[in-house]
């Protein structure tokens, strides 16, 4: 199943969760829920989905790769700090399902985090039943 995502900002923190988890059959009892992000300057991580949160998210990447920090890629689309971003954060999660739902833990959220927006983004989910 595929959904799309929105961004309002270059940098961006998008809680997921309750789309992930409507995606999820009822009659799995025990599987896993993989959501993945097919895009190069977005990732998916599992955390906390507080506000202060989510900005310091974003305030971590921007010094972990500042914006216009000469890098060789930004000769070509000026984006190479999303580039370094993204592949810190990683594209996929995988999260256990039990009776139907996700398994997450009473702070975790699925948060899908943009580095290059604002744009319209894919989300892909999978879940398999063992």
């Amino acid at each position: 199943m595929t959904f799309q995502v929105e961004t309002g900002d270059r940098s961006d923190v998008v809680d997921v969760t309750g789309r992930v988890e409507e995606t999820v059959p009822t009659d799995v009892d025990r599987g896993v829920c993989t959501v993945f992000v097919p895009h190069t300057t977005a990732g998916v991580v599992v955390n906390e989905n507080e506000s202060r949160l989510r900005a310091d998210i974003e305030r971590g990447l921007e010094r972990l790769a500042p914006r216009g920090d000469d890098y060789a890629h930004d000769a070509i689309d000026d984006n190479a700090d999303a580039h370094l971003r993204a592949m810190v954060l990683g594209e996929s999660v995988s999260i256990p399902v039990t009776d139907g739902s996700l398994d997450l833990g009473t702070w975790q959220s699925v948060l899908f985090v943009e580095c290059d927006g604002p744009r319209t983004r894919s989300v892909e989910v999978a879940v398999v039943q063992y």
